[in-house]
Formats: structure tokens, C-alpha cells, sequence
């Protein structure tokens, strides 16, 4: 049987294999100032019984900053959480009544709720990985590299790896510079402003410097050109800084297919981002 009807097979058999690995979600846990805040809320995806605290894994979806919700990714949640993964996905404040800052302060938010509660879930706080696709690996990025979002709530950054899924917006101060101006490029100006300074500021490849912790960094080799560059840039710079970092090249993906993939709990991705885990000690 050929590795896609494998694929298959388990997708469509999902939920018996999600029953006899005994995954459970908890649901709409707030983690901001008020439960009932939609857009400040996460899903925790984990196994019922185990016998030492498991990695942690919190997922930052893509979306251009200005849709999206943590809900569309359960299978995620679930395939990591079968491979012994505590799997968070969380919501964040949008455009246009957010812009890329405050977004940054929800996912520092989070990651702190997640810092102080998961091992009430079999999560180990030591171990806390986070990763992102397009926009959510800016974010992923952006609270790991720019020292102000976790000083802002109160911790001392806590990530132990990043993990970045065809991250977009890495420099947005040249892609804002550089790109058509077409509707996309004025949807991102609702997050980042007409401003050039901002751009800059909201540009986790001006931070790298601060970088210190290991990265895992995916991009498709038919994704959009400035994600290429500008993966192929961080990876190229952290390496020069001796700071641990992968990347791989997935063939024959283009941009949302490359989060799309991991709806197969067989998909490859996951393979890298287990061994990358396991290799990266406390």
C-alpha cells in the first residue's frame, strides 16, 4: 500500500485510534482576564494516563494576522498528543481591531497560562515548544526574539525550541517595502500600520540577536518567494551565531499545504519536529 492511501486510511480511522490512545481535549480554557473572552482562549489536547511529564507543544495558527480560530487545528492537537505530545492551540486578538503588538501580548499570555498549568495536564513547564504557521510562526517568533512581550507579562521567556511552518512575515518592513501593493498588502497594513518604523519593529529577523534556543524551521519549495528568502536568511544568521537550527525544504508544497499535510498523523513533519524535540535537552 502506497504511503498516501496509508495516510488515508488513518485519517478516516481517526477517531477509533484517538479512543485507544485515550486523547483528551479540554476545551475554551481562558487565559486571560476574563474566561469568557473568545479570542483569549486555548484547547489542550493530552493523553489520559502517563508515566512521566510529556513535551509541550503550543500551536499559533496562521491566518495574515485577520482570521483563523485554534478550533479549525484539532487534528493537530490530536495526532501530537497520540505521540505522547501535551498539545495547546490557542485563539489571539485579529485585525482590524488588533494590531501585530497586541497579538504578541496574547500569545506571551498564553504561553504563560500554559507555563503555570500544564502540568496539571501531564505537560512538563521545562519543555515548552512553540510553534507557528505563516502569521502564527511571526507571532511564534516575534515573543521568542523581541524580549518585551514576556517581560510584559511578568515571566522570563520560558520556550524551550521554535518551531516554524512556512513562517511569513520574518521582515515585514522589507515585504511591506517590496511587495504589490494588491488587497493582501492593505489587509496587513490593518495589523502593522502605514508606519515604516513599525514594520521594522514588528520584524522578528531584527531581533535574532537575542535568539539563544533551537530552531526547527519548514518551508515549501513552492511557497511564496519572500518566505523562502527570508527562512533561508534567520536559519543562515542563527547558524552564523553557532545558535542549534534545522531546516528543511518540503518538495512539491505550496504555503497552506504545508499545514494542511499534518491533517496525517504519518505526515513527515512530524517525524522532524519529534526528533528535534527529543534531541534538544533541558
Amino acid at each position: 500500500m502506497k504511503l498516501s492511501a496509508i495516510c488515508m486510511l488513518f485519517a478516516f480511522l481517526g477517531m477509533p485510534l484517538v479512543l485507544l490512545a485515550k486523547v483528551k481535549v479540554e476545551k475554551n480554557i481562558g487565559y486571560g482576564a476574563s474566561s469568557n473572552d473568545v479570542r483569549r482562549q486555548l484547547n489542550i489536547y493530552h493523553k489520559t494516563k502517563i508515566d512521566t511529564a510529556q513535551d509541550v507543544v503550543v500551536f499559533i495558527h496562521g491566518g495574515s494576522w485577520s482570521t483563523g480560530k485554534k478550533d479549525i487545528y484539532w487534528w493537530l492537537g490530536r495526532n501530537f498528543a497520540r505521540k505522547g505530545v501535551v498539545t495547546v492551540t490557542i485563539n489571539y486578538g485579529l485585525a482590524p481591531d488588533n494590531q501585530y503588538g497586541e497579538m504578541a501580548t496574547d500569545c506571551a499570555m498564553a504561553v504563560k497560562w500554559v507555563t503555570n498549568h500544564i502540568s496539571d495536564y501531564g505537560g512538563n513547564p521545562r519543555r515548552i515548544f512553540v510553534m507557528g504557521h505563516s502569521a502564527g510562526a511571526h507571532l511564534a517568533e516575534l515573543i521568542n526574539a523581541d524580549p518585551q512581550y514576556f517581560k510584559s507579562v511578568g515571566i522570563a521567556n520560558p520556550i524551550m525550541g521554535v518551531i516554524l511552518n512556512d513562517p511569513f512575515g520574518l521582515d515585514m518592513h522589507e515585504y511591506l517595502t517590496n511587495a504589490e501593493k494588491d488587497s493582501g498588502y492593505f489587509n496587513f497594513l490593518r495589523t502593522f500600520t502605514e508606519n515604516a518604523a513599525t514594520w521594522t519593529k514588528g520584524s522578528p529577523l531584527n531581533y535574532v540577536d537575542n535568539i539563544r534556543n533551537p530552531q526547527l524551521i519548514f518551508y515549501g519549495q513552492k511557497t511564496y518567494p519572500s518566505i523562502k528568502i527570508q527562512s533561508e536568511r534567520l536559519n543562515k544568521v542563527l547558524l552564523e551565531r553557532e545558535v542549534p537550527t534545522e531546516m528543511y525544504v518540503i518538495k512539491n508544497k505550496m504555503h497552506v499545504g504545508m499545514i494542511t499535510q499534518m491533517i496525517f498523523g504519518c505526515n513527515v513533519l512530524y517525524d522532524y519536529t519529534l526528533s528535534f524535540m527529543k534531541r534538544n535537552k533541558i
